[in-house]
């Protein structure tokens, strides 16, 4: 049962990051006929919903894109920022989705915002504790960890309505302000909901992580 549900988690992850992965290198080949490169997209946008104080950087790596709330900077990857694609269109409006979350005080987005450090020290600290107790048989310690994992679990179902709101807000102002046309619309839509489903797979992952470990130290208190 272990084995399985372990296999269930891992083949969840990898489908969910190969759909975002096929959806991603196809709109990324489309030129959107306006012409906006992410950056510019991102600058209208923000400007448009009163938020000329909201920067918009260029960062490294690839899907690096987010929107640092505490210093209101919109920070956008090489390609996305430089890039005229469907797929910069889309991952640069969804960025400032958030931003106008942040200014509109989105209650799911400060939720999060707030639960941060104690998400980040429950992931340092569950692992070390699910690592000490598989390796030295006290399963009892397990209960900690599964504790630090239903932390996650909720930060992650806190995150579902933060995406799906900025992703609906990204396309309600790219066509509000005709950045593009009918058809690019339903490309940015399905690029969207690709990434969103990365979240929605991260939920079910991990479900099924605590459901693991749940089986794994009730076990231990029947023997």
């Amino acid at each position: 049962m272990y084995s399985i549900l372990f296999l269930l988690s891992l083949i969840i992850t990898v489908a969910s990051q190969f759909y975002i992965k096929i959806k991603y290198n196809k709109t990324n080949k489309i030129l959107c006929k306006n012409n906006y490169k992410g950056v510019e997209v991102a600058r209208i946008i923000l400007d448009s919903n009163g938020l000329k104080n909201v920067k918009v950087k260029e960062v490294a790596g690839e899907l690096t894109d987010h929107y640092d709330p505490q210093n209101k900077i919109v920070n956008l990857s090489s390609k996305i920022y430089n890039d005229t694609t469907i797929a910069a269109v889309s991952v640069a409006s969804h960025e400032c989705g958030h931003a106008i979350q942040d200014k509109n005080g989105y209650l799911f987005l400060r939720i999060r915002s707030t639960i941060i450090p104690l998400v980040n020290f429950a992931s340092k600290v569950g692992y070390i504790v699910i690592m000490i107790s598989i390796i030295t048989s006290m399963f009892k310690l397990l209960w900690l960890g599964i504790i630090t994992e239903l932390i996650i679990l909720l930060f992650q179902i806190i995150t579902l309505p933060v995406e799906f709101d900025a992703s609906r807000r990204a396309i309600k102002e790219i066509e509000k302000l005709k950045i593009i046309n009918k058809e690019e619309k339903r490309e940015c839509k399905e690029m969207l909901t690709a990434a969103a489903l990365t979240y929605v797979a991260g939920v079910a992952t991990s479900l099924i992580e605590i459901f693991r470990l749940i089986l794994l130290a009730r076990s231990d208190e029947r023997r």
